[in-house]
């Protein structure tokens, strides 16, 4: 499990992060969302100890992984959003750096390879940006990581690649692994992030459950319209609609529509999950 501590952060005299605290746990694959600047690439980074804290403390499983320790980086993995175009044909790029991971398995890395339709015998500085995206996920995933943290996966995969990419990790990843993916593309991710967590600079607004979400508020895709929505999007033939679930209903959660109720009612919507 991580446990995240009264966490802030800051690049010189602008702060970024100020009294962040959550858990994370295995088995989960959590949604970051948030505004931009709000520091959801900041957050991964300090998770996986590529920067030390300003103030407060992360805990992976009893270390701080800004000690860097071999025994916990190798059970972990992140994934920026840009990736390097290494200067090596991706089946040897593999066998060469999956040795700094001890449960690296390079016929699950060339098996993704093959689902992702990438040649594993193309250099990696000569493919296109999707196909090297692929690659590097492809890697991550052969890693068999206890810990992912993911920025911005989907960003230039086509829509083929996308759900290659969400078959992927719900095949490839263990079932006690922690999964974090900021992300801005919910759409193409809402069939497979649960819980979700949406951060802003000062707090964790929320970071629930699917489920407990749907117990919370209440999405309504009908045509009357509800005065105390805390969102309103109209669509064709009607409107999604957000508003406090009061009558204990059920209803589909809408990402989008969730993060914009959430982003025009900060504090409501916070109240509402500090029940």
């Amino acid at each position: 499990m991580i446990s995240v501590q009264d966490l802030s952060f800051s690049y010189g005299s602008k702060g970024v992060l100020k009294n962040i605290s959550m858990e994370l746990k295995g088995g989960n694959i959590y949604g970051l969302l948030g505004e931009n600047g709000v520091g959801k690439t900041t957050l991964l980074t300090l998770l996986c100890g590529l920067k030390k804290p300003l103030t407060g403390t992360i805990d992976t499983d009893g270390r701080n992984p800004f000690d860097r320790q071999p025994s916990l980086l190798a059970e972990q993995f992140y994934l920026p959003d840009e990736v390097a175009p290494m200067h090596n044909r991706a089946q040897r790029f593999g066998l060469e750096t999956g040795a700094l991971w001890p449960n690296y398995d390079n016929l699950k890395f060339l098996q993704i390879l093959r689902e992702f339709e990438v040649d594993e015998n193309q250099m990696m500085d000569s493919m296109s940006a999707g196909q090297l995206k692929k690659t590097w996920i492809a890697f991550a995933l052969a890693c068999n990581a206890r810990h992912y943290f993911l920025d911005e996966p989907t960003n230039g995969l086509d829509i083929p690649s996308k759900s290659q990419f969400r078959k992927a990790i719900m095949k490839y990843t263990a079932e006690d692994s922690a999964v974090i993916i900021s992300t801005h593309q919910v759409r193409d991710l809402e069939d497979i992030i649960d819980p979700i967590i949406i951060l802003d600079k000062e707090d964790v607004l929320v970071n629930a459950s699917l489920e407990e979400i749907s117990q919370k508020l209440y999405f309504d895709y009908g045509t009357e319209i509800h005065p105390e929505a805390l969102y309103l999007e109209h669509t064709p033939g009607g409107a999604i609609q957000v508003y406090p679930n009061t009558t204990g209903m059920e209803s589909k959660v809408n990402l989008e529509a969730l993060f914009n109720a959430v982003h025009a009612h900060k504090d409501v919507v916070k109240a509402l999950f500090a029940k």
